[in-house]
């Protein structure tokens, strides 16, 4: 066996030929600093459609990600044709970080994680307060996982003409959520849609709802310039409605400065993925109050300082039995 010395001669060591013909691989990555910048608009079947510089470009992601995926509403570095024209294809290198991320799973025992949204700053959670009937739980749910996930919530309520909205009102009045009242007549009129602008002006909005509550037909009418799907109707036995959005997809706000996200209707909000200490923080009249709380307190517990720090009046009891009952959301099913 032939042994080198310190000073050893290139031409006398022996290189593997590369059968292949390709370049050797490296662990050295390009870093594309003259990648463009855009936004994911929407993914379908590994294909994602960003915009850049006011264009659609179809692209797909590089390799070198891994398994990392991007998702609706990501900042991403494109490389590659970026003319936009029909056939061609960029290149996603690089994912930017994320401010916010809209995550859920089918269920609670789910352990796939399931992106909605990213980037978003707010979250509309749209409900019909009849036909079919509100679903409390469900918008319990999609509170958490807003707070989680770094949005602010709206609550929009529909067809108000069907059914009055105080019940709700009354239920989620100490979270001091902004919430939005609709009827169809308003709908069709467009002062519904104007209402609800205001609320989207400047902003990322992720619209999620039960299906059959009106929410494609509320982005419709943000954004109309490009109606997404026929509105679907509610089934008059199971009180379910058909599935008319299959995808998210980020829309330009008509008339305002920011971004409507429309995504798929949903029968159930998964927590699996959520870590109940982290609720806490959307709830800052309480959060001092957890310093004196055993550590891994749920806050529901026979020792949590909560109690006494509401017994002193430093916040609304109310507002405790209102963090109670989100963090206790993922023990109960959905339809409860």
């Amino acid at each position: 066996m032939r042994r080198y010395g310190k000073h050893t001669d290139e031409d006398d060591i022996r290189s593997r030929p590369n059968r292949k013909g390709n370049r050797p691989r490296t662990n050295i990555r390009p870093k594309h600093e003259d990648a463009a910048e855009g936004m994911v608009l929407t993914v379908d079947r590994g294909r994602l459609t960003c915009l850049v510089d006011d264009t659609p470009i179809v692209a797909m992601k590089a390799r070198e990600l891994g398994r990392k995926a991007a998702v609706v509403g990501d900042r991403v570095a494109l490389v590659g044709d970026l003319s936009g024209k029909k056939d061609t294809l960029a290149r996603i290198v690089r994912i930017e970080q994320r401010t916010s991320l809209l995550r859920r799973t089918a269920d609670d025992d789910d352990p796939y994680e399931r992106v909605v949204v990213a980037n978003a700053d707010q979250l509309a959670i749209v409900t019909a307060l009849a036909d079919p009937e509100p679903r409390p739980r469900l918008i319990d749910r999609c509170l958490v996982a807003a707070y989680d996930g770094g949005l602010e919530p709206l609550l929009v309520m529909t067809k108000s003409d069907l059914a009055p909205p105080d019940k709700l009102l009354e239920l989620y009045g100490d979270l001091n959520i902004p919430y939005v009242v609709t009827s169809r007549e308003e709908l069709e009129n467009g002062d519904a849609a104007d209402r609800v602008r205001e609320h989207l002006d400047g902003k990322i909005t992720a619209f999620v709802g039960h299906s059959g509550v009106g929410k494609t037909t509320l982005v419709n009418a943000l954004v109309p310039e490009d109606r997404r799907r026929t509105t679907g109707r509610v089934n008059a036995v199971t009180g379910r409605g058909r599935h008319t959005t299959t995808s998210a997809l980020a829309l330009p706000l008509t008339g305002a400065d920011g971004w409507v996200v429309d995504t798929p209707g949903v029968r159930s909000f998964g927590l699996a993925h959520i870590d109940p200490s982290r609720v806490i923080h959307a709830f800052p009249d309480l959060e001092p109050g957890t310093e004196g709380c055993p550590r891994a307190c749920s806050h529901d517990e026979p020792d949590c300082a909560l109690d006494e720090w509401v017994a002193e009046g430093h916040a609304d009891p109310a507002r405790l039995y209102s963090l109670r009952r989100l963090l206790a959301t993922r023990e109960r099913k959905d339809g409860d």
